[in-house]
C-alpha cells in the first residue's frame, strides 16, 4: 500500500524530528553527511543498510541493537513504495532490509527480488502474530520471504465539531457515504475534504461500499468505484497521502481517508496544541482494508548476515512494542502486545476488535494490463479530465 508521507512522513513544512534524528544515525554510522546506504563501510566494519517508511522507528531502538551487537545502522527513509521498488528491480541497491507494502511485496516476490529468510537466525520469529502473519502470507505464501513489521487500516478522520455541525447529530461517521455521497460531500466541501492520492489504497477500500469484493479485478467494478469518486472530487480540496495529518491537527480539515496511525497522530497533535480539535477514527461499517509494512532481505544484500541479526532484534516482544508506542500502529509481533502503552492497546482504531477484524480485508497486486487502466482511471479521478 502507498502511504506517502508521515504514517512515516515528510511532513508538509519538512522532516520530523524523527526523520531528523534517522538520518542524523545514517551519518554518523558512515562519518558523512546524508551518506547513502549504498556507501561502502570501512573494511571489517559491520554494518546493516536499512530502508524504511520515514518517521517508522524509535531511533532509542536503533541505538540500542548498534550498543547490543555492535552493528552500525545506515538507515535511509523512502515516502512511496514505487520508489523502493524501482531501487530494488534495478538491483544493487546496497540495502539489506526493506519494508514494502502487502501488493509491492508479492510483486517483487515474484520478480524474484528477495532471498528466502533464514528463519534459524531470527529466533524471535515465535513472537509473530499468527493471525497477522497468516493474513501476510496472502502476499508471501508461507512466509517465506518476509516478516510483518507494522500494520493498521484505512479509514476515515473526522473533525467532530465541524462534521457534527454541517451533517447534524444523527448522520452515522462510521461509513464510506460520507465520501461516496455528493450530498454528505458538498456540505462538507467549506471545510476541507482531503482523500489518499493512492488508488492502490483508496479503490480497494470503497469496493465494499457497493457489496464489491475489495480484491476485485474486474474493470467494471473498479470504474464503479473511480467514477463515483470522479463525482465528488470537485468536494475535495486536494488527494495526498500525508498532507492530511496537519490538515486535521490544524483544523484546516473537516474529513480525510488516511491510516489509522496517521489519524492517532492527528489526534495527539491536536491535543498538544490545545487548539479544541477533538479528532475521530473510524473504519467504515461496510468494510475496510488492512495494509501490511513488511521487512524482507533482498537477493542481493551486502550484509545477509547483519541483516538477519536486525530482523531477530526488531521481533523481540520489548523492541517491537517500543516502535508500536513510537508511531502508534499496530506491530505484528503478538507478544508484543503485553509491552504496548494500555492507551494505544485499548485505542480500538489501532488494535480493532475482533469483529472488527472480521469485516477488514487485504489487496493484492493489478496484473500490468489492469494496473495501466487504473493509472488512467485514477489520472481522470484526480485531473477531472
Amino acid at each position: 500500500m502507498i502511504r506517502a508521507g508521515t504514517r512515516r512522513a515528510l511532513l508538509a513544512g519538512g522532516i520530523s524530528a524523527a526523520g531528523l534524528i534517522a538520518g542524523a544515525l545514517a551519518a554518523l554510522a558512515l562519518g558523512l553527511p546524508g551518506a547513502r546506504a549504498e556507501t561502502a563501510a570501512p573494511k571489517g566494519e559491520r554494518v546493516v543498510n536499512i530502508y524504511n517508511w520515514s518517521d517508522y522507528i524509535d531511533p532509542k531502538v536503533l541505538e540500542a541493537f548498534t550498543r547490543e551487537t555492535g552493528i552500525k545502522v545506515v538507515y535511509d527513509t523512502y515516502d512511496n513504495n514505487e520508489i523502493l521498488e524501482t531501487k530494488l528491480l534495478a538491483g544493487r541497491s546496497g540495502y539489506d532490509v526493506v519494508a514494502p507494502s502487502g501488493p509491492f511485496l508479492q510483486r517483487l516476490i515474484r520478480a524474484g527480488v528477495f532471498q528466502p529468510l533464514d528463519k534459524a537466525k531470527i529466533p524471535n520469529l515465535v513472537h509473530a502474530w499468527p493471525e497477522i502473519a497468516a493474513r501476510l502470507a496472502t502476499y508471501d505464501p508461507g512466509n517465506t520471504y518476509a516478516v510483518d513489521y507494522m500494520w493498521g487500516t484505512t479509514g476515515l478522520g473526522v473533525n467532530l465539531a465541524l462534521v457534527r455541525e454541517r451533517l447534524g447529530a444523527n448522520q452515522p461517521l462510521n461509513t464510506w457515504s460520507l465520501v461516496l455521497n455528493p450530498g454528505l460531500m458538498a456540505k462538507l466541501k467549506d471545510c476541507g475534504v482531503m482523500l489518499l492520492d493512492s488508488p492502490e489504497d483508496l479503490i480497494p477500500s470503497l469496493l465494499p461500499f457497493y457489496g464489491l469484493k475489495p480484491d476485485s479485478k474486474r474493470w467494471d467494478d473498479i470504474s464503479q468505484v473511480t467514477d463515483a469518486l470522479f463525482k465528488v472530487r470537485g468536494s475535495v480540496r486536494k488527494f495526498h497521502s500525508s498532507e492530511y495529518i496537519n490538515g486535521l491537527a490544524n483544523g484546516d480539515l473537516c474529513l480525510a481517508v488516511g491510516y489509522s496511525g496517521d489519524m492517532m497522530q492527528a489526534r495527539k497533535r491536536a491535543e498538544e496544541a490545545k487548539n479544541g480539535v477533538e479528532i475521530g477514527y473510524f473504519i467504515p461499517r461496510e468494510g475496510a482494508l488492512m495494509w501490511f509494512d513488511a521487512f524482507a532481505i533482498p537477493k542481493d544484500a551486502p550484509h545477509p548476515a547483519e541483516a538477519h541479526s536486525f530482523l531477530d532484534y526488531m521481533m523481540r516482544p520489548e523492541v517491537a512494542a517500543a516502535n508500536t508506542n513510537f508511531v502508534s500502529y499496530a506491530s505484528g509481533n503478538g507478544a508484543a502486545k503485553a509491552f504496548v502503552k494500555p492507551e494505544i492497546l485499548a485505542n480500538t482504531g489501532i488494535y480493532p476488535d475482533e469483529a472488527t477484524m472480521q469485516r477488514l480485508s487485504t489487496n493484492t497486486a493489478w496484473d500490468d494490463r489492469t494496473q495501466r487502466f487504473v493509472t488512467r482511471s485514477w489520472t481522470r479521478v484526480r485531473t477531472g479530465r
